[in-house]
């Protein structure tokens, strides 16, 4: 690290970044990404939270948590759980606020910047916490549709805000590089059976990947 350099720390929800990019019309590259923010500073770690769910066949999360992991990521996961509504639709609950707000408190007194990825309202009170350690905050988010995936709240208590739409030329996925979709999977990746990781790929490429919260 050079002297003077800004130290960064990366928060992404991961769920929430995935919807917004979808919502933009991109796929997140995250190794662009990584390298984007490396320009910036001197990248501490980088977070990236998601949930799980057990029993699924598909498993078109799975390759993107393996690569995540095998560069530069710090990978968060938690089994989420499934249950019916009171009008009988399954529905899956895999919220991570806690996890990522707990490692952000810890972390925060080695860094000088956070950058959290994510639009929830919740994280208003997390931003104001690490500002009162001294750290800067900024949120990731886009306002550039209507309605905005970030929360006012959570956008006016940010150090800086920053329209993901801006950044998709520098962090977005070429979509000629998109790999072929696996027959028999849906088009939106969703939670995946928590089971043990595959041997490391020899050459991993950047894969699409996200979260899916919707009813199944």
């Amino acid at each position: 690290m050079q002297n003077g350099q800004e130290r960064i720390a990366l928060f992404i929800d991961g769920a929430n970044l995935y919807a917004t990019a979808k919502t933009l019309g991109f796929d997140i590259d995250y190794k662009r990404l990584l390298g984007e923010f490396r320009t910036r500073g001197y990248l501490l770690r980088a977070y990236y939270y998601t949930a799980l769910i057990e029993d699924q066949e598909y498993s078109s999360i799975r390759p993107l948590i393996d690569w995540l992991d095998y560069n530069g990521f710090t990978v968060v996961t938690k089994t989420a759980k499934e249950f019916t509504d009171s009008m009988g639709r399954r529905k899956v609950k895999g919220n991570m606020d806690i996890e990522l707000a707990v490692d952000a408190m810890e972390l925060a007194p080695r860094v000088d910047h956070i950058v959290l990825f994510s639009g929830d309202g919740d994280f208003r009170s997390l931003v104001e916490a690490l500002q009162r350690k001294g750290v800067k905050v900024s949120v990731v988010s886009t306002v550039s549709v209507q309605p905005a995936m970030i929360a006012d709240e959570l956008r006016r208590q940010a150090d800086e805000f920053i329209d993901l739409a801006h950044l998709s030329q520098r962090v977005g996925r070429d979509p000629s590089e998109r790999p072929p979709r696996p027959a028999g999977g849906p088009d939106v990746p969703g939670f995946v059976r928590d089971r043990p990781r595959p041997p490391r790929p020899i050459a991993p490429t950047t894969p699409t990947g996200g979260d899916d919260f919707a009813d199944r």
